[in-house]
């Protein structure tokens, strides 16, 4: 009756693992205290049995999260925090005054308790252990002389004396140890305030530098940049991106000459690894981010890859005026709005009329471009902004094929307008080789994944997106619709109310609330949400075709077909509004005008990833629409 849950005995290959007064046996996922079963669930054992595999080791939070919730992207962390509370009630333990399992701070989890291991035939009831007895050295056996068991004995000392040195020494390394981190804002010194912008770019360029280091997790720009000017202590700001250690420092530019000062400063003990000042031409200022960046790696011992170390050679001085439009170019494409994009397209335009071989410049517009034409903007038709972002794409990896962002922006243009799904993939590999700190690779890479039905896949990369650009207002939504396609709406309507918690005036964030609340039912606080988006942002057509839907399918036909009618008839204020429009033909049941408009949508070459929305699932088994996937590439075989 080995199938019986009572009966702990196992066979000689069992492994148990004892401490204290307690057994844990890995093989049936039992713990045992003095004979007696202890109730534990099956999560929380395995998050122990991780723990006891490295008595005295900090198991990190996000080697856990592998372990127990590999396909999570969102509130694994209550799910974490809830198991350790129930290993700790198991246990009898205190976080306060650990026994058994310590809280690392930011860091994860430490088991403390000694443990030995037992891979044997003995009962796994096994009796309480003896009160400790006077250590006495055990008779020497007959065939070794004294002599001899005292040299073995101090060579024995011996041993554990080097083996203590050696992991003192390790220990004394440990807190400087970095495998995270964030730079600050630089603090414009120049005594001219408007400078800030130039502050702001050296920021995030030195940013972008330092995400070609291989072994370093760095913190994306958008996140970074919400502290600027914020009054946090360093480890307060550490724990809030989860990073191990921070850059401070301040740019000063006057009478064409610039000034980086930087300092590197470790987070658990507040101390400065590292400090320096960087001064040379304004021409000079990305060799001077370069040589900021390399300093850097080399104090967190870092490897650095082939691209990042190609870097010195390939530095050149760039004419300030076009840096500066480059600045500003990256400053309102981040502003993720129509006009933000019409203006970001004005300044890296102007940025390349200065310099036609500046690469990064050419990527930006890139980017704006294909953002410009994507239904959740619409300021370009799909065809229009399909050209200039592939052009621009290209012409940016001409001047440079090891720029990360160029790969990247090709790849995104190709999934949004060009459906060359494979060339997409290759270049978003490419693109996360050169630059793995750089968010935007990983984001857009989810979504084509998703696209590509690897919806495992496309959950870690959106995972590790957040984790380079925790405070990502963009890619905090875009969790919340890869939850509303994955069906999950309860988990995509807590993630949008997180997002929004940052920002309430976020319009996509009500836009992605309002989606996930009317599949959930709930149809008038979802209608709130769409006239929200609406409110801050104006009219676009994701905002005003799902305001539509959730009119179409709580009953409200009239308004629906009002706004589809409306949205038809103005082309020039909905451009690449054509699935849009299918979309709220859908939500009122009329299946051939949402497939016509599917078909318009389809010549006009769209972004096909609202045909994984949720809205669309009644057409989805029609033959028409089995057809259209198939012509986009997308259909099953």
């Amino acid at each position: 009756m080995l199938h019986e849950p009572e009966l702990i005995d196992r066979p000689a290959t069992a492994r148990r693992t004892k401490f204290g007064a307690f057994e844990a046996n890995q093989r049936s996922g039992e713990l045992v205290k003095n004979g007696r079963r202890v109730r534990l669930q099956e999560q929380p054992f395995q998050l122990l049995s991780a723990l006891l595999e490295r008595p005295g080791e900090v198991v990190t939070r996000e080697e856990l999260r592998t372990l127990l919730w590999p396909q999570t992207v969102v509130d694994y962390d209550h799910g974490l925090n809830k198991a350790v509370s129930k290993i700790r009630e198991a246990l009898g333990d205190s976080a306060e005054s650990p026994r058994f399992v310590e809280t690392v701070a930011r860091r994860g989890y430490r088991f403390l308790a000694d443990v030995t291991v037992m891979i044997d035939g003995s009962p796994a009831r096994a009796p309480d252990p003896p009160p400790p007895e006077p250590q006495v050295a055990p008779p020497a056996p007959p065939v070794v002389r004294r002599r001899h068991g005292l040299f073995a004995s101090i060579g024995l000392i011996v041993l554990l004396a080097a083996a203590l040195l050696a992991w003192l020494s390790r220990w004394r390394e440990m807190p400087q140890t970095i495998h995270s981190l964030a730079v600050l804002p630089l603090i414009n010194t120049s005594e001219v305030q408007s400078q800030d912008f130039f502050a702001d770019g050296m920021t995030g360029e030195l940013i972008t530098e330092l995400g070609k280091v291989d072994a370093l997790r760095v913190i994306s720009r958008t996140s970074a940049m919400t502290y600027k000017g914020a009054h946090k202590s360093l480890a307060t700001i550490a724990r809030e991106l989860n990073v191990d250690a921070v850059i401070e420092g301040s740019v000063m530019r006057a009478n064409g000459r610039v000034r980086i000062t930087a300092q590197l400063i470790h987070a658990s003990d507040d101390s400065r690894v590292w400090a320096d000042s960087y001064e040379g031409d304004v021409r000079d200022a990305l060799t001077l981010q370069v040589r900021v960046a390399r300093a850097v790696a080399g104090q967190v011992r870092a490897t650095l890859n082939h691209g990042e170390r190609a870097t010195p050679e390939k530095a050149r001085s760039v004419d300030p005026l076009a840096y500066e439009d480059y600045l500003k170019g990256r400053y309102f494409l981040n502003k993720r709005t129509g006009d933000g994009l019409r203006s970001a397209i004005k300044y890296f335009r102007q940025a390349i009329e200065i310099d036609r071989s500046y690469a990064e410049a050419h990527s930006g517009l890139a980017d704006a471009y294909a953002l410009a034409g994507d239904w959740e903007y619409g300021v370009l038709s799909t065809t229009e902004a399909f050209s200039k972002a592939t052009a621009a794409a290209s012409r940016a990896l001409e001047l440079d094929g090891t720029l990360g962002e160029a790969h990247t922006s090709l790849a995104f243009a190709l999934d949004l307008y060009g459906w060359d799904w494979d060339v997409a993939a290759s270049e978003y590999e490419a693109a996360i080789r050169l630059s793995p700190s750089y968010a935007t690779a990983h984001h857009w890479y989810a979504w084509h994944l998703m696209l590509m039905d690897k919806t495992s896949e496309a959950l870690q990369q959106f995972n590790q997106a957040q984790s380079l650009d925790p405070l990502s207002l963009i890619i905090g939504a875009d969790i919340a619709d890869a939850l509303c396609i994955v069906r999950d709406f309860a988990a995509a309507v807590a993630q949008s109310r997180k997002t929004l918690e940052l920002d309430p005036g976020f319009a996509v964030g009500h836009y992605e609330l309002g989606q996930a609340l009317v599949q959930l039912g709930g149809f008038d606080e979802a209608i709130a949400e769409f006239r929200k988006a609406i409110e801050i942002s104006g009219h676009s057509s994701v905002f005003d075709s799902n305001l539509a839907y959730a009119y179409a399918v709580s009953g409200r036909k009239e308004d629906a077909l009002r706004i589809a009618a409306d949205m038809a008839a103005h082309a020039d204020t909905y451009p690449s509004a054509q699935a849009n429009i299918a979309l709220i033909h859908a939500g009122l049941g009329d299946r051939d005008a949402a497939l016509d408009w599917l078909d318009k949508a389809y010549e006009a070459r769209f972004n096909p990833s609202i045909l994984l929305r949720p809205a669309f699932d009644s057409i989805r088994s029609d033959a028409r629409f089995t057809d259209l996937m198939h012509r986009i590439g997308l259909g099953k075989t």
